[in-house]
């Protein structure tokens, strides 16, 4: 099925707030009073309207244990980044499952993933399809007015209070760095909202505790796990991706061919996107064992293999693999063999190529690092917009769109159909 962009953010809307109820009543029972539980000040928990939003859109073609499945790795994978980005970002820990058995470093357990996959079940189900019930009850103008309204008023909200908790790591007496988010606003009144979004969220999360910070070093370049190392390690992913795999076919099936997600450069993006994922994720467990990152991997690198596909046949009407002859797979889309090549490929990018990856990145001078990082920044940016050109025109020309924009004939004339081919030699049209 094929959703509006209102209908999802439809969907999106009414699940954040269903899962604030949830979660209100669920802190009001544990802790005997109100507490507002979202992020936010208006009644969402947005981390549910998400997983909605990706589990109906990304598991549309799975039913019963496989849905459920999928359902409890990829939440479970939403609720582990969100732990990690909030402890990331204001170095503290919402949540502790540490006393429920099987968690992870008290960010996810076994009870709280299957309970999200039950939730799941009965929201594909049934939930999604009352949901959209609901909304086509609505007139089409004041439906797109709501939505509207909806999105500016939660944009604005999650704005401000981001803004705001940007400084709730600090000390309460360190207010000049909190001032310098709050310009235009005089200090007292910046102080009055600092309070209360801080006492707010203190309500809601009273386990939450302030994490230890990684020391800082500005004498060295991209020191740690900071922005700048991601972005050369995604670039350097992205290469060694496309070898990788171009060395793999090459030695399988005989013949050389492109493994390039994009039109300039040898680089998969999927596979750039894959390392700085698991780099940002995996950091914190470096020291942890093999086997332990190998299962860790294997799930990540799965479900992450699953989204891909899915998105890539939804925005460009293509699929660039299709493992339907190799046993164990799922819709063609993923495989048990290439799911265990994931796992062997995280313990070796944490345990071996990540830090030599990292000590050579270091070594970069300040000054010429930092100025070459936007250097990448720009070129990837450029190469993955004209390579999603390239491609949905592909796909319009196979549809027999004829060229009415400028674009289109640019890419008719610098990307046709041979070309094409040549870049994306395994890519299957789905229409």
């Amino acid at each position: 099925m094929i959703y509006t962009g209102y209908e999802i953010l439809w969907l999106f809307f009414v699940c954040s707030f269903l899962g604030w109820v949830l979660e209100t009543v669920a802190g009001a029972l544990k802790q005997k009073r109100f507490v507002n539980r979202g992020l936010v000040n208006a009644p969402f928990c947005v981390i549910y309207g998400v997983g909605a939003v990706i589990i109906t859109v990304f598991c549309q073609e799975l039913s019963g244990f496989w849905l459920f499945a999928y359902a409890v790795i990829l939440t479970t994978l939403l609720e582990w980044t969100a732990g990690h980005l909030i402890e990331k970002m204001y170095h503290e820990r919402w949540w502790d499952y540490s006393g429920l058995p099987l968690n992870i470093d008290g960010y996810i357990c076994a009870p709280v993933s299957a309970l999200w996959g039950i939730l799941a079940l009965i929201m594909m189900k049934w939930g999604n399809g009352l949901i959209l019930e609901l909304f086509h009850l609505i007139p089409d103008l004041p439906g797109i007015i709501l939505i509207w309204i909806l999105a500016a008023g939660l944009g604005l909200d999650m704005a401000a209070t981001l803004i705001i908790m940007s400084g709730r790591s600090k000390r309460m007496e360190q207010w000049e760095a909190v001032d310098e988010w709050l310009t235009g606003i005089s200090s007292k009144l910046g102080r009055k909202i600092y309070s209360n979004v801080d006492a707010r969220i203190r309500r809601a999360y009273p386990e939450a505790h302030i994490t230890k910070k990684e020391e800082a070093r500005p004498d060295v370049f991209a020191y740690g796990c900071s922005f700048d190392k991601i972005i050369w390690l995604f670039v350097i992913g992205a290469f060694l991706g496309d070898i990788t795999e171009t060395i793999f076919c090459r030695a399988t099936m005989g013949v050389w061919m492109s493994r390039s997600s994009v039109v300039w450069g040898p680089f998969s993006i999927v596979w750039g996107l894959a390392i700085a994922a698991a780099t940002l994720l995996l950091y914190k467990y470096r020291n942890r064992s093999d086997s332990y990152l190998f299962i860790v991997g294997t799930l990540l690198g799965g479900a992450y293999e699953y989204l891909c596909s899915v998105f890539t046949e939804i925005v460009f009407g293509k699929v660039f693999w299709d493992y339907s002859e190799i046993p164990f797979n799922l819709g063609g889309r993923i495989n048990l063999l290439y799911c265990f090549f994931w796992g062997i490929a995280a313990v070796v990018w944490i345990k071996i190529l990540y830090p030599r990856a990292s000590f050579l990145i270091e070594k970069i001078p300040v000054k010429c690092g930092k100025i070459l990082t936007w250097v990448l920044i720009v070129f990837m940016c450029c190469n993955i917009i004209v390579s999603c050109m390239a491609l949905i025109r592909s796909d319009q020309r196979s549809r027999g769109v004829e060229a009415q924009h400028g674009w289109q004939q640019t890419m008719d004339e610098r990307f046709g159909d041979e070309r094409m081919r040549k870049i994306y030699p395994n890519a299957i049209n789905t229409e």
